[in-house]
């Protein structure tokens, strides 16, 4: 199962970071990285059933993203490459509308 809106086929969630880079690129939309650990990140869990898994989200982005899981079980160690990628806060306690708002504004400079 890759990414909480079910299989990959079925979601549009990819796993290969470097692909997902070249299809945002390609069709000029956000690419949305979801660092989660989802044998121990509680908030993870929380940001998916919050956020990631209500419709209004899946529709959003359907239109405007490209996102791709990076599931960083126990022990799994995270590559050079992904460390040095920009930090940004993922939890939205407002739902899917406030997390929208954001990846919005982030979208206009």
């Amino acid at each position: 199962m890759s990414g909480p809106l079910a299989s990959a086929e079925e979601s549009g969630w990819l796993t290969d970071y470097k692909q997902a880079q070249q299809q945002a690129k390609a069709n000029n939309k956000i690419l949305l990285l979801d660092f989660t650990g989802s044998d121990w990140c509680g908030w993870c869990k929380k940001f998916d059933r919050e956020v990631l898994l209500k419709p209004e989200f899946k529709d959003f982005a359907r239109d405007n993203l490209v996102v791709v899981e990076l599931d960083f079980p126990r022990g799994k160690p995270q590559t050079a490459e992904l460390r040095k990628q920009n930090r940004y806060p993922g939890y939205f306690p407002d739902g899917p509308a406030a997390f929208i708002a954001e990846l919005q504004k982030l979208r206009k400079g």
